[in-house]
């Protein structure tokens, strides 16, 4: 494979896997309606059970996500995760409020008692929803930073990316990225409900209310996405020139990711068959009498539709994170990634990832058991 093979192969896994976490981030969402449905000790205690079945698939995959992305792509590595380190270290730091809580939330002497540790999965299952939303929302709106190469021989300071004086907060203030971010959020929570009707489908009174909150979470899910989407189509992205690597020019390009959709049609037919499926999954399930299964249609239509977003990104000749500051600074596949040996080598590990699938699988069976 030559490297621009191995770069998209990359940028390929890397939305796989970006996808599936945003599916499994319904564990977010019901830990965010624990007060909502968990009007009673005992419902709080079955919206943890039915979350916490799932919590370390959720965990496991937002590691190996950034993990893949720092072997595949380190100058994005280095530059969001190391320079806007205020939004990764909230996001980090919600997600350890979530395991302390599954760890010691019902342990004996638990001084603090139950009630701060529904808190804390709260906060992680809101919060961290959101903000994971504000950092994808970077891909296309773009970040406050410089890139400059030549910095790596400096013996003083061999730091190549810059971020402004914020570190990432600017990004979480940026509505732009916010409307990701909540669409995110409701549809976590409208996945939760979906997936808590599934699981406890003979408690009448619970599925009714689930049923309720469902309708009410795709309801919002729906109109965010749909702003969010309007939004990235009438945004100006970039176009780039690449040549071995190095970016030659970028050039402003209104209705980028439009017509990144219309040019490579199957980003565009991936949406659009996922965005089918969230909606047949949603409606059935809220319209139908007893229908259970809604949360595997929205489950892959979720996968689908992320997926699409992803490509829109990286592929098309453009940048998947712009830089606000400094066009030529944009990092791209192409520029960002790692070397062809480092990606080959990488190449071979990755043919474990089938077998990965597999074992989210296994768990997911063994753990509903």
């Amino acid at each position: 494979m030559t490297l621009e093979c191995l770069q998209n192969y990359w940028w390929l896994l890397i939305s796989i896997l970006g996808a599936i976490l945003v599916f499994l981030l319904f564990v977010q969402g019901g830990q965010s309606m624990i007060y909502g449905l968990g009007k009673t000790p005992e419902r709080r205690d079955l919206i943890v059970g039915a979350m916490g079945s799932k919590w370390e698939l959720t965990f496991t995959t937002l590691v190996t996500f950034g993990g893949a992305f720092f072997a595949s792509f380190p100058l994005y590595y280095s530059t969001s995760f190391g320079g806007a380190y205020w939004l990764w270290i909230l996001i980090l730091f919600s997600f350890v409020l979530q395991a302390v809580s599954y760890e010691y939330r019902r342990k004996k002497g638990n001084v603090y008692g139950t009630g701060t540790y529904d808190l804390f999965l709260f906060i992680n299952g809101s919060v961290g929803c959101i903000l994971l939303g504000v950092a994808v929302g970077m891909f296309f709106f773009g970040g406050e930073f410089t890139v400059n190469r030549d910095k790596i021989l400096s013996a003083s300071s061999p730091v190549i990316s810059t971020w402004a004086p914020t570190h990432g907060f600017e990004a979480i203030f940026c509505w732009k990225n916010l409307v990701l971010g909540v669409a995110v959020l409701f549809l976590a929570r409208m996945q939760a409900a979906l997936y808590m009707m599934n699981r406890d489908k003979n408690d009448n009174e619970f599925f009714g209310r689930l049923k309720t909150s469902a309708f009410i979470n795709g309801g919002v899910f729906v109109i965010a996405f749909l702003t969010f989407l309007a939004v990235l189509f009438t945004t100006t992205g970039y176009d780039v020139v690449s040549e071995n690597g190095q970016t030659v020019s970028v050039t402003a390009a209104p209705y980028k990711y439009f017509f990144n959709m219309i040019n490579q049609w199957w980003e565009l037919a991936t949406l659009l068959v996922g965005v089918v499926l969230v909606l047949y999954g949603l409606l059935s399930s809220v319209l139908a009498k007893h229908f259970t299964k809604g949360i595997w249609f929205t489950g892959l239509g979720t996968i689908l539709a992320v997926l699409s977003l992803f490509w829109a990104a990286g592929y098309g000749d453009t940048a998947y994170l712009p830089s606000l500051l400094d066009p030529m600074s944009s990092l791209t596949i192409r520029n960002s990634s790692s070397s062809e040996f480092t990606l080959t080598a990488m190449s071979y590990a990755s043919l474990f990832i089938p077998f990965v699938i597999a074992y989210i699988w296994y768990v997911w069976r063994k753990m509903d058991k």
